[in-house]
């Protein structure tokens, strides 16, 4: 079996992240999905500029 390469490291983290990500979300008793762990997180900088707005 060949050695995966470092981009598929990264992609099985990535789905992985997604995954903790959603079922995190259901264990504190948000309304989840299974499409959840396929959609695309907010990166820190989407974040930051959300909770300013919201502070502002």
């Amino acid at each position: 079996m060949p050695t995966p390469s470092l981009d598929d490291k990264k992609a099985y983290c990535a789905k992985t992240r997604r995954s903790n990500y959603a079922a995190s979300l259901r264990l504190e008793g948000f309304e989840s999905s299974p499409l959840d762990a396929e959609r695309r997180l907010p990166s820190r900088e989407e974040l930051l500029k959300t909770y300013r707005q919201k502070q502002a």
